[in-house]
């Protein structure tokens, strides 16, 4: 038989007091006076009993459900997500927050009725997240509730957004192979015209130009994102006279394609060229040998600045709309080294 949920009334009497001396102590009101022994012995009887506190009249009373709602296109279900995730949930957990995620597939039907769904849970708050970084609208469904749009940049004024810092990544992908004496240089990017690839490009060839080396120099190519792409590109590139002695790659799946073309080419890495990708896919990067030197994205720290941005709005706590692009580390391991 289902056990009976205790009462608030139950842990009153058991220890003694009064069911709003319970109530204050356990909710932590703001200047309760009480003596240290009776709290204490609330707490024990409140723990003993197995008392939950009634989480709908704490919300009536409060205007406040204590859970916030993470909702997104794919981004749930791409290996990045668990870092994205766990950044916004350590702060919801440090706020005694839930956060419930659910993800749309790229579908506006199911998007709106899961936006409803959580509006309709009384969420404090949305976190709208994307895949991949873009610029993008916010939903009306959402324009009555505390929202940060998170891995994007939001179009709609008012609204705070973060995102990756594209042209810094560029800026670091060329220094470490700059810092590694090399001068002639190659980049397959993304064929997608998306901030990742204007932003990156630019970076990139900004710290090339700095370094004196001429940005007309670089051996440029697109293609599709994924390792197929990037044997193309890297063969065309590699076959090239004189041919670059180091590669920047836009991820790290197209990585692995210039992997397999340096191989056919019976080209060794990094002895006669370098590959650099971007993204620390873990499963390319460190999957591949030699391992895979890249940029990680800055997904934890997305996370963590977009829920900390929601809490001040939920809170009151700030009148800005503040926008953020973050940078992601370099993350060295042994596919860079001088040229030979």
């Amino acid at each position: 038989m289902k056990q009976k949920r205790v009462t608030i009334k139950q842990v009153a009497a058991e220890a003694g007091v009064s069911i709003t001396t319970v109530s204050h102590v356990l909710n932590n009101v703001p200047g309760l006076r009480v003596n240290p022994a009776t709290r204490q012995r609330i707490e024990e009887v409140s723990a003993r009993l197995g008392y939950v506190p009634n989480g709908l009249a704490q919300s009536l009373r409060t205007q406040r459900s204590n859970s916030i709602g993470l909702i997104g296109d794919e981004i749930v279900t791409t290996p990045f997500a668990g870092k994205l995730v766990l950044g916004a949930q350590e702060v919801a957990i440090s706020r005694d927050a839930v956060l419930f995620v659910v993800s749309t597939g790229y579908q506006r039907d199911v998007e709106a009725r899961e936006i409803e769904e959580l509006l309709r849970r009384q969420v404090d708050g949305i976190l709208y997240a994307s895949m991949f970084h873009r610029d993008l609208a916010l939903p009306e469904q959402l324009a009555s509730v505390p929202t940060v749009i998170l891995n994007a940049e939001c179009t709609t004024a008012g609204v705070p957004w973060v995102a990756p810092d594209e042209v810094a990544g560029g800026r670091d992908a060329a220094d470490v192979l700059i810092g590694a004496g090399h001068r002639r240089l190659g980049f397959i990017n993304n064929i997608d015209d998306i901030p990742a690839s204007s932003g990156r490009l630019a970076g990139f060839t900004a710290r090339m130009e700095e370094a004196a080396i001429p940005a007309d120099t670089l051996a440029l190519a697109t293609a599709q994102t994924d390792p197929a792409g990037g044997y193309e590109a890297a063969m065309e590139l590699l076959s090239r006279s004189p041919r670059p002695t180091a590669i920047f790659c836009f991820n790290d799946r197209l990585a692995m394609g210039a992997y397999r073309a340096a191989a056919e080419l019976g080209l060794r890495i990094p002895q006669d060229v370098s590959i650099m990708g971007f993204d620390n896919h873990e499963f390319v990067a460190d999957g591949i040998h030699p391992g895979l030197t890249t940029i990680e994205l800055p997904h934890y720290d997305m996370g963590v600045w977009a829920a900390e941005q929601l809490f001040n709005q939920i809170d009151g706590a700030t009148a800005a709309t503040p926008t953020a692009l973050l940078r992601g580390p370099v993350i060295h391991r042994g596919s860079v080294a001088p040229p030979s």
